[in-house]
């Protein structure tokens, strides 16, 4: 060991600056813990963006959506009553016609001579019943007023004579022979103008006259089958309208019961569509209808629910229900037969507040929506009333000032308490 070395004092440290060190670390200690929170702390409060959107007023409906088929209220479908040839048509596609006009013909060469021949024996037959009810033709009945006359006034001269034969029997210039005869005269006349009389009046029996009338009655229907037969061959309209459908040509032939033409009257329209047995208890009669047909889309049609399904039926897997539906709007070029899409608007609400419904969250007594206050989100309750696909009645819990979050801009997940960035608004 050195002079140097031997003479320096040895340092001993103190027991107060060792408490000072230890102070020391444990304050870096704290700061670097601090620091550390801290910077977990800005990551994850980081500030996510947002889509957002205000409460607003409008009108809200709950609707039922299915498809359709267009159809006339009033539909006449002529059908061949019997295979046949199409003889003649009378009409084309788009022709107005009125009830009772001929239509197309079918070809039965006796159908027009059978009923002819039916409606001559008819009127016969009337006209016999007629004469027998007031005993005899118009002729006869002329002769009988003649004969009328005639007798009369024999029965008046023999009735003279037989005075005047009385008084002379009196005088004694006749004999008692020559009054018996005149006597005789009278009563031959009185007869004859009582037989007269009773042709006059009762000519026929009653037994006579039913015979007469049920032969009328067997003509009647003669002629109303064979009207049934001529009708079947010449097929006429029992409504007025528009002829809109021509299946057939002339000469075509055509099986029983095969479609000929179809008459309608096309400004009264309705829509046939089903209902799955679900959405059924929704329809009522009244209720507003939008209608589309793709044919153009740019068009709508407005209806209402006329009867709502009143049994259900079996399609394959599904059971379904038919709702009919009256077109209230102008057709507008809506064809017949097309297939339509239909939204019967349920329930309806006006000028109530709504929000997107992505923007609500939780369901039952746990609805809520989150609020934007400051720059945070905040849990908010509501209470909510009608609902369709894209919006939801607020009935309660908002107001039309109120800021509302729709999602994040990224992938993050929106919680109540989180820091939000509202650069961008729905």
């Amino acid at each position: 060991m050195s002079a140097q070395a031997q003479l320096r004092p040895h340092l001993v440290p103190e027991p107060g600056q060792k408490r000072t060190r230890r102070r020391i670390y444990f304050l870096l200690a704290v700061c670097l813990v601090l620091g550390a929170g801290a910077w977990a702390w800005s990551v994850h409060e980081r500030t996510v963006p947002i889509r957002t959107v205000r409460p607003s007023y409008e009108n809200i409906a709950t609707s039922v959506s299915s498809t359709g088929v267009v159809v006339p209220v009033q539909d006449f479908q002529a059908r061949a009553n019997f295979s046949g040839i199409v003889q003649k048509i009378y009409v084309h596609v788009g022709e107005k016609v009125h009830a009772g006009q001929m239509l197309i013909q079918m070809k039965d060469q006796y159908a027009t001579s059978r009923l002819d021949t039916a409606r001559a024996a008819l009127q016969a037959a009337e006209l016999k019943l007629e004469n027998a009810e007031q005993n005899g033709t118009l002729d006869e009945r002329i002769g009988y007023r003649e004969d009328l006359v005639k007798e009369q006034a024999e029965r008046a001269s023999a009735a003279a004579a037989l005075a005047t034969l009385k008084k002379l029997e009196a005088r004694g210039s006749v004999s008692q022979a020559e009054v018996q005869n005149a006597q005789q005269r009278l009563k031959l006349d009185n007869a004859a103008l009582i037989a007269l009389r009773q042709r006059m009046t009762h000519r026929y029996s009653a037994a006579d006259i039913e015979d007469l009338k049920a032969k009328v009655r067997a003509d009647r229907d003669s002629v109303a089958a064979e009207q049934v037969s001529w009708g079947n061959a010449n097929v006429s309209t029992p409504i007025a309208g528009t002829v809109y459908i021509i299946p057939v040509r002339p000469y075509d032939f055509v099986a029983g019961g095969g479609e000929l033409m179809h008459v309608a009257d096309l400004r009264h329209l309705e829509v046939r569509a089903t209902f799955y047995e679900p959405d059924i208890g929704k329809l009522k009669p009244g209720q507003p209808v939008i209608i589309h047909w793709e044919g153009d889309p740019t068009k709508s049609w407005e209806g209402n629910v006329v009867t709502a399904p009143m049994a259900v039926d079996r399609n394959g897997p599904l059971t379904v229900g038919l709702c009919i539906i009256a077109l209230t709007s102008p057709i507008n070029g809506l064809p017949v037969n097309s297939s339509v899409s239909v939204k019967v608007l349920s329930r309806q609400h006006g000028h109530v507040l709504t929000i997107p419904r992505q923007a609500l969250h939780g369901f039952g007594a746990d609805t809520y929506v989150l609020r934007v206050v400051g720059d945070r989100l905040r849990k908010t309750p509501v209470k909510t009333g009608l609902f369709n696909a894209m919006h939801v009645e607020i009935v309660s819990g908002l107001n039309e000032h109120d800021v509302i979050a729709l999602g994040a801009v990224g992938d993050a997940t929106l919680r109540p308490g989180l820091r939000v960035d509202l650069s961008q608004k729905h």
